[in-house]
């Protein structure tokens, strides 16, 4: 058998970093170059969204591989929680998982389960797959990546989720939480700015970190987004997605060409300016 070096995660090696937020990125696009690019830009880690595009289970695997061949973290967010899938998508690579709508630290305790192996959970053996180099590592270094490396992220999207940040945090095999202000919001029929709203992720977020578990969020793709989002205490935060950063660039690239005139219209106005000055 081949002998490899130890695998680490590039997330958790990302999260270790002291100079800022760890940066990454949604990918909703199918096409494996959205995360080449992602890698080339210098993300930290990209998560690959399951739960708000159309993307199958053979695309996050292409994903995946694509990620980890560029030196980007790929975390694979899951519609639903579904041990069968979460078994397959770390099986296909993925140095973790995020788990949406993590209301109870029983939900939470269900997640870790799916994402561990026995003792810890019920995550079934594939040591010839991606995660075991296709059998190229011993088993027991596949065994032990999962147990140790793979990271479970649990989304805060509700106002009990956000109460119990605490208790969900403290469950074992819990790595991070993620806060999901836009559903949170919504869920109680307030905007994100609201200072209820403001003061259930504040909680959530202290009560996490007082367990000594990092906690995440989404933002815009700016630095002020990224600096509000060190301010708040948050350990790594997403910057837009790949497909609104496509669009914006796209429709940069259209403001700014329309802001040229054509030469022979430049031409034409000033001779027309210069007739009728005569």
């Amino acid at each position: 058998m081949t002998t490899l070096p130890l695998r680490t995660s590039l997330f958790r090696q990302a999260l270790a970093q002291t100079d800022g937020p760890a940066l990454g990125t949604w990918v909703k696009l199918p096409a494996v170059e959205s995360v080449e690019l992602m890698a080339l830009a210098g993300f930290d880690f990209v998560v690959i969204d399951l739960e708000h595009s159309a993307m199958s289970i053979e695309t996050a695997f292409h994903h995946i591989g694509v990620a980890l061949l560029t030196g980007v973290s790929p975390i694979v967010r899951v519609p639903a929680l579904d041990g069968g899938i979460v078994q397959r998508l770390l099986d296909a690579g993925a140095e973790g998982i995020m788990v949406p709508h993590v209301d109870t630290a029983d939900q939470a305790a269900a997640a870790a389960r799916a994402v561990r192996f026995p003792p810890r959970g019920t995550r079934g053996v594939g040591s010839t797959s991606r995660a075991g180099a296709w059998g190229a590592v011993s088993r027991e270094e596949y065994l032990r990546y999962g147990q140790e490396e793979v990271v479970l992220i649990a989304q805060i999207e509700s106002a009990e989720a956000a109460r119990n940040a605490a208790a969900i945090a403290a469950v074992d095999g819990v790595d991070a939480l993620l806060i999901g202000a836009a559903d949170l919001s919504t869920s109680e029929g307030k905007t994100e700015a609201h200072p209820d709203v403001v003061a259930l992720i504040e909680g959530a977020v202290r009560d996490s970190l007082a367990v000594g578990v990092p906690v995440g969020n989404a933002g815009g793709a700016a630095a002020s987004a990224v600096q509000g989002s060190a301010d708040a205490g948050y350990a790594f935060t997403l910057m837009s997605n790949d497909a609104s950063m496509l669009g914006a660039a796209a429709a940069a690239a259209v403001t700014a060409g329309r802001s040229i005139r054509a030469r022979s219209a430049r031409t034409t106005d000033s001779a027309q300016t210069a007739g009728g000055e005569r």
